[in-house]
């Protein structure tokens, strides 16, 4: 998934943004995991990426 470019990240947790080919994805797991984690449960979802190397997603809800 070619995740790097600064055009991705900005549409990255958008509904039905997708990096793959037609037919092979939604473009609707991040944006829904998204929505569960800072709508449902307070909480942040960031993502960290180096080109070439792949990318890290944080995760963090409140305990609270």
């Amino acid at each position: 998934m070619g995740l790097a470019s600064p055009h991705s990240l900005d549409k990255i947790f958008q509904p039905f943004f997708t990096t793959k080919p037609t037919g092979q994805g939604t473009g609707l797991g991040l944006s829904m995991s998204y929505d569960i984690i800072t709508k449902g449960h307070g909480g942040e979802l960031k993502v960290e990426t180096k080109e070439g190397e792949g990318s890290t997603f944080i995760i963090q809800i409140p305990v609270n």
